[in-house]
């Protein structure tokens, strides 16, 4: 147990030691010098949430991690748990993730929650996935319009690019998703309003592309070598922010963009979730 402490919200993250690199590449984002679990942790210390932090290592068995999310799925003391991945190589990552109860899945990743996104007039999902709600949450923060827009993702992922494209339709944006085997990306990208790039490819996207006063979300998270820093290596996104940004109206830089929004919603889902097992609703994205 790393962190222990009362408060109304209560988290609780499962990682592995080989999870730490991706922890630390999430908390770099928001400009940290902490390292791995423990920098989002008392980043949901500092916003008054309780944190129990199960740490498991390489020799955990499978039937010992899912004895421990059963326990925690029973407590009513814990309103959200969050694995992160990887997890060590003799555990079945799918079989972990589902056994999540879907009150309790601050990712939003679960099939019930996926569903109710992509349904119309349905119920809402418990929890959004935290970085596609980011990019809606910084859109409608900086009262960008998404209705009647053409939207451009980039990428198709489960983790960003479908939901985002789901989210963005439900808020009446037109979307175009592209991906690998798209033709003539710079050409759909040059039709886009809002361009959200979620492709995985260092520096991708060029401003030559854009439609002057394009508002571009960089999801992109890419080491490019850089001889002139002490890790030998800075982070970039998908897009080229040099020429992108004096194209567009808006760009979210990297580090220091979608990064920290992908943590403050994950408190927000964990907000959500307390907020269910008491019987009241969500926050809607763009809340307080």
């Amino acid at each position: 147990m790393l962190f222990t402490k009362e408060g109304s919200c209560k988290a609780v993250a499962v990682q592995s030691p080989a999870s730490e690199e991706e922890w630390c590449r999430r908390i770099e984002t928001c400009g940290s010098d902490e390292r791995g679990a423990k920098a989002l942790g008392f980043r949901l210390l500092a916003c008054g949430f309780g944190l129990l932090a199960a740490e498991s290592v390489d020799t955990v068995t499978q039937e010992e991690l899912l004895e421990e999310v059963e326990k925690l799925n029973n407590d009513p003391q814990v309103h959200a748990i969050l694995v992160q991945l990887p997890l060590p190589s003799q555990i079945d990552e799918a079989a972990i993730l589902k056994k999540i109860a879907v009150e309790k899945d601050a990712d939003g990743f679960s099939a019930l929650n996926i569903g109710n996104l992509c349904l119309r007039g349905g119920d809402p999902p418990l929890a959004v996935p935290c970085t596609p709600a980011g990019c809606i949450e910084l859109l409608k923060r900086y009262d960008i319009p998404i209705s009647g827009k053409d939207c451009v993702v980039l990428g198709r992922s489960n983790i960003v690019g479908m939901p985002v494209a789901h989210l963005l339709q439900a808020e009446n944006g037109t979307v175009t998703v592209c991906h690998s085997r798209t033709q003539n990306m710079a050409e759909k990208v040059g039709r886009a309003d809002i361009v959200i790039a979620a492709i995985g490819k260092t520096e991708f996207v060029q401003g030559e592309w854009l439609k002057p006063g394009a508002v571009v979300i960089d999801v992109g998270i890419n080491s490019k070598e850089d001889a002139t820093r002490k890790r030998g290596y800075r982070l970039v996104g998908d897009c080229d922010y040099e020429s992108c940004s004096r194209v567009a109206s808006a760009i979210t830089p990297v580090p220091g963009g979608v990064g920290p929004m992908t943590i403050a919603m994950l408190m927000k889902n964990t907000v959500n979730l307390a907020r269910f097992s008491i019987g009241l609703p969500p926050l809607p994205l763009g809340s307080a």
